[in-house]
């Protein structure tokens, strides 16, 4: 029988299923109005119904984007200040030597392969682009979308340096999202075809301590688990 350690909570799982929601909902209105002259464009348009309701409904998925990362960022900082939520997410020096020793291993220099904690220095890197990108996203749409209230605290080309910095961090969001995180999380050997962790909470020890030793070995020394029983 399989064992299994829970990975993520189901605030955790909640916020990802939103995230993921309102990053489909907003590349399906965004990236039509960007390439508006194409084909593909006006047919993806024509199906929410023309040009304004899918800017309308962007906006909507904007305004409720930027409130749930506002969320994100407050619930975090409160939990590391109140010592509630660990840092294990936050880059470290040793981030860098795993990075090293995973590319002399991949190169046939080396036979020590890196062993991860909580997060692997990839799984940071995706999180802090995914929220540094986000946190443009967010003020360049509002300068957007308050345009006249803006202008008059800001310099009048803020709106069209938001413009593009709003349309060109998007497209580079969903190629990130398409090239690396779809890869990471459906298509790498070692999850394919489907990565559920992030939707059920839940991970193997076997594939805790193969992905993850340094989080398995301290996960058994607490729990008190008989490590000789997993694979």
């Amino acid at each position: 029988m399989t064992a299994y350690a829970v990975r993520f909570s189901a605030r955790q799982r909640a916020e990802h299923f939103m995230m993921m929601t309102l990053f489909i909902l907003l590349g399906l209105t965004g990236m039509p109005q960007k390439y508006f002259d194409a084909g593909w464009a006006q047919w993806v348009l024509a199906l929410f119904g023309g040009v304004e309701t899918a800017r309308w409904l962007h906006r909507v998925c904007g305004l409720v984007f930027t409130a749930l990362v506002a969320s994100h960022i407050v619930v975090g900082v409160f939990g590391a200040a109140t010592g509630r939520t660990p840092l294990s997410l936050v880059p470290s020096r040793q981030d860098f030597r795993d990075a090293i020793t995973t590319l002399r291993y991949y190169l046939g220099l080396s036979d020590v392969q890196a062993r991860f904690d909580r997060f692997d220095y990839r799984q940071k890197f995706e999180y802090w682009g995914l929220l540094m990108g986000g946190l443009v996203m967010c003020g360049t749409g509002l300068v957007l979308f308050f345009p006249i209230l803006m202008t008059r605290y800001l310099p009048g080309v803020i709106i069209p340096v938001a413009q593009v910095a709003h349309s060109n961090e998007g497209l580079m969001a969903l190629l990130v999202v398409v090239v690396w995180h779809i890869y990471n999380a459906h298509l790498n050997p070692d999850v394919f075809p489907f990565d559920t962790t992030i939707f059920s909470g839940r991970i193997s020890l076997e594939r805790m301590k193969h992905e993850h030793a340094l989080e398995y070995e301290r996960y058994v020394a607490e729990h008190q688990i008989d490590a000789d029983h997993v694979a």
